[in-house]
């Protein structure tokens, strides 16, 4: 039977029942999405490392003591105990992350950003309105800020930003649209050119 067709349930229920190759492919599936927001936020690999670690053993100190009850939620879970394993580090050092993403893989993260001349003049331009934009980013409202983090740069859905944050879908759709129009205001105010 090929493995992803097996569902995150099953995989524990048979690592729960001794097959260990069962949590290795468990954290093969989600490793590179829960890695991927812990690098982002804490912008240091060596850290990022040690958080996925801690992240995943309290995974699996949780199923093994049989506390796990979240049925179906396995990675908005798992995601979780990430952020607030994250969250715990930055309160210890007493300070908040400021994000700033060294690459932006997706072009749609303001879709009016578009390349429309691929002269190294132009990438020259568009990679400094990107930079513009992420140390914009930097000046939102933490809340803000997150979901906006959260959809664009680890392609989560608003229902598991809302699961993840614990707030409704609603609330966590109102926070992206006040990102966006804090953004809007913030490129105009500097005269950042987001056309060609």
């Amino acid at each position: 039977m090929n493995a992803h067709l097996v569902s995150d349930q099953e995989l524990i229920n048979r690592y729960l029942s001794g097959d260990h190759l069962s949590l290795e492919e468990l954290v093969d599936r989600h490793k590179n999405r829960v890695y991927a927001y812990i690098l982002m936020v804490v912008k240091d690999r060596h850290l990022a490392d040690d958080i996925f670690q801690e992240t995943f053993i309290k995974v699996i100190n949780t199923l093994r003591s049989g506390t796990y009850k979240e049925e179906g939620k396995f990675i908005q879970w798992v995601m979780r105990i990430a952020h607030n394993l994250v969250i715990d580090y930055f309160r210890k050092l007493n300070r908040i992350p400021i994000v700033d993403h060294q690459t932006v893989d997706n072009e749609d993260v303001f879709e009016n950003l578009r390349l429309v001349d691929d002269s190294v003049e132009e990438k020259m331009i568009l990679e400094q309105v990107y930079e513009d934009v992420r140390k914009l980013i930097n000046f939102l409202p933490p809340e803000q800020k997150e979901v906006l983090l959260m959809r664009h740069y680890s392609d989560m859905s608003f229902k598991d930003i809302a699961e993840l944050t614990d707030v409704s879908i609603n609330t966590a759709l109102g926070r992206m649209r006040y990102a966006l129009i804090n953004l809007r205001k913030m490129i105009k105010e500097k005269d950042i050119s987001l056309t060609s």
